[in-house]
């Protein structure tokens, strides 16, 4: 594995792209960031994250997708291109990749993906759009013939715990979707950007799809909650969603309020990341990258117990 490569991140400052930039930095590799260019109604929060980027030796960019020769110029500075850019911007990656294309010197590109794997699923229609769009962009990477890695990442773990369980809150109601017993893959953030640095690195992944299927984090909605009920001592009132609900939800909710509700019926009603068994050909991270101590669910639970995390919504697709 190279282990200095230069890394260009894009969605920098979003959030899954902190912990991005964190896990290159933290494995020695030059971090360089493209972002809007700051404005005087830039908040100051982002202004603050940029200043600890620039703190840490990140070296900032501030340029518009838009500025092709900009954006070529850049790309020529870095050997891999690491994209988190959230669901509103996925269609801007074309862009990219004609920017990419037109460098001609990227030895790795990584759109943004992290959740369930597009090419092997289907979901309602209002989450089905944005797999499409996913899938708009690994066929133009192809079609493009730059070098890339598509991941299968599955969910946020500490965005999910956030979402059902309030920690920070101590609630005691939790929302079941369908009977709660499909199986889904909650890997903590920072896993996932550490193991997506390793593999934008790694020959092995190179033109392939990895996924992120640790056995410790395959769990289902009824199991994470009776292991917060143990490690609490508290009990859960339960309310369920059922299917039929979460559909009509799907379809009468205005857009994009419609998106959330059926990405939860894919993950945990139809449990859609574990509907299909991994191949031989396959990539799963935990294995290839075994030396790696990967955050389980049980794990960070008890981080959650000890100090409760504030977790930042987003769109979570």
């Amino acid at each position: 594995m190279a282990t200095q490569s230069k890394t260009l991140i894009f969605g920098a400052t979003g959030y899954l792209g902190k912990y991005m930039v964190k896990a290159s930095l933290s494995m020695g590799h030059p971090t360089y960031i493209y972002v809007r260019p700051t404005t005087s109604a830039t908040n100051s929060s982002r202004l603050q994250l940029l200043e600890e980027f620039e703190s840490m030796g990140v070296k900032v960019f501030q340029g518009e997708l838009h500025e092709h020769d900009k954006l070529v110029s850049v790309i020529q500075l870095v050997d891999v291109v690491i994209s988190t850019l959230p669901v509103p911007q996925y269609l801007e990656q074309l862009k990219i990749i004609d920017a990419i294309k037109d460098a001609g010197t990227i030895e790795r590109f990584i759109p943004s993906e992290y959740g369930n794997e597009v090419d092997r699923v289907s979901a309602l229609p209002p989450f089905q759009a944005v797999l499409d769009m996913k899938k708009r962009i690994r066929r133009a990477t192809e079609a493009a013939g730059i070098p890339h890695t598509f991941v299968s990442g599955n969910s946020f773990a500490a965005y999910f715990v956030d979402y059902f369980l309030h920690p920070h809150e101590g609630g005691d109601e939790v929302l079941v979707y369908g009977s709660g017993e499909a199986k889904a893959v909650l890997n903590f953030e920072k896993d996932v950007a550490t193991y997506t640095i390793m593999a934008a690195n790694d020959p092995r992944t190179c033109n392939r799809l990895i996924i992120y299927r640790p056995p410790g984090n395959i769990i289902s909605m009824q199991d994470l909650i009776s292991s917060w009920e143990k490690k609490t001592g508290r009990t859960l009132k339960k309310t369920y969603i059922p299917e039929e609900e979460a559909v009509k939800l799907s379809e009468t909710l205005p857009h994009p309020h419609n998106i959330p509700v059926a990405i939860l019926h894919s993950i945990f009603i139809k449990g859609d990341q574990l509907s299909f068994e991994l191949e031989e050909n396959d990539l799963e991270a935990s294995n290839l990258y075994s030396e790696y101590k990967y955050t389980s669910i049980d794990q960070y639970l008890n981080l959650c117990v000890v100090d409760p995390p504030k977790t930042q919504r987003a769109a979570f697709a």
